[in-house]
């Protein structure tokens, strides 16, 4: 019997009919991104909009720092530091109405070398350099084109440290009285760091970690896009959080779908942090407002060795009404990871102080306050 070769069977009508809207989806949301960038790109330029970098906080090793940034085109007042929209109270709309410049060469240079890096089409620079550095805060450089020279914090982690602070911003550190879905459109484009109001003793809390290790990260990690870092950099500041890098995201399309999952950005810089940092136990602040406690439990079973407890702030019954509900489902066991819930910060200082993760010492009036770092101006 002659061979005959089997031919693929064609695609069924079923399977078309769920992958062709989804393609669709994708290329739609890709165009009309494409088409709202080229717009905002004209108008700028057409309007004398130059260049601009607006540096964030990064962090990273002896070895290597992630360097964080974005890239747009602002006015030339901004960009020439007469109305630094890094260190005055701007509204946030002013930050989504800048251009970014897609795929820009940004140079950085750090202790005295020059590495040349580019951003993604949302003009986000988001990338890990080599270098040789000692532990502790320390000032880069970037540059883009024609832009005016700026200057980014990055803090250096020591190699053998093995505590740090991972910290959920809204509703966990800040408070807005909102329904969750208009939470992200009211603080981006109506309010500024001044109306924001601050956990009741988180701050404090977060000083009495600071104090007991001293070099330990604190890191802030949100849903929020990338064009608001500059105003949570001026609240944490300003309600003396530690300084720490911001992890947010960026609320353009993928190649998947129209929005960017912000469960899924939490859950990869989770992942990647315990990648870079195999030998730090992370305290992970949140709260129980959806989805919190699911993806730090998560984290928590596949890497209990990067767990040293999660700290989960109770809302209130109103917020928790605002946030769309409490967490269904809650923590999912953690073994050898201890849990604490507590409705602000006083709360969770004590339940921390019992476990021994922070100490039980009261501070002196005499003491000073500790704020941000200065000269940090993302």
């Amino acid at each position: 019997m002659p061979f005959r070769p089997v031919r693929p069977r064609p695609e069924s009508d079923a399977a078309k009919s769920l992958t062709q809207p989804r393609e669709q989806a994708r290329h739609i949301a890709m165009r009309l991104d494409d088409a709202w960038l080229r717009f905002q790109t004209k108008l700028a330029i057409r309007r004398g909009r130059v260049e601009t970098v607006i540096p964030y906080t990064g962090y990273g090793s002896t070895s290597w720092i992630r360097v964080l940034a974005r890239v747009v085109r602002s006015d030339p007042r901004d960009a020439a530091g007469h109305a630094n929209p890094l260190q005055e109270s701007m509204r946030g709309w002013r930050n989504f109405t800048s251009a970014p410049v897609a795929n820009a060469a940004v140079q950085v240079a750090v202790a005295g070398e020059v590495h040349h890096v580019v951003a993604d089409r949302g003009g986000v620079v988001d990338a890990r350099i080599p270098v040789a550095l000692s532990a502790g805060w320390h000032t880069i450089t970037l540059k883009s084109g024609a832009s005016r020279t700026v200057e980014a914090p990055v803090e250096v982690v020591a190699d053998d440290a093995d505590f740090g602070v991972v910290s959920d911003i809204d509703d966990t550190v800040m408070v807005t009285a909102l329904p969750r879905p208009f939470l992200a459109a009211w603080n981006t484009f109506v309010l500024n760091e001044h109306a924001r109001t601050p956990t009741p003793g988180m701050a404090v809390l977060y000083e009495r970690i600071a104090r007991t290790a001293p070099s330990a990260p604190v890191l802030y990690l949100s849903t929020g896009a990338w064009n608001v870092a500059p105003t949570l950099s001026r609240f944490l500041s300003r309600n003396l959080y530690p300084a720490g890098p911001k992890l947010l995201t960026d609320w353009g399309p993928t190649p998947d779908r129209w929005f960017r999952s912000g469960q899924e950005h939490k859950k990869n810089s989770l992942e990647r942090l315990a990648d870079e940092f195999p030998t730090i136990k992370w305290l992970l602040v949140g709260d129980d407002g959806q989805h919190d406690e699911a993806i730090y439990s998560e984290f928590a079973q596949r890497h209990p060795e990067n767990v040293k407890a999660i700290a989960i702030r109770q809302l209130s019954p109103g917020e928790a009404v605002l946030a769309g509900g409490r967490s269904k489902t809650g923590g999912q066991p953690t073994p050898g990871v201890p849990w604490i819930y507590a409705p602000d910060g006083a709360g969770m200082s004590a339940r921390l102080e019992e476990l021994g993760i922070i100490r039980g010492e009261v501070r002196s009036a005499d003491d000073p306050e500790e704020g941000d770092v200065a000269g940090e101006t993302a």
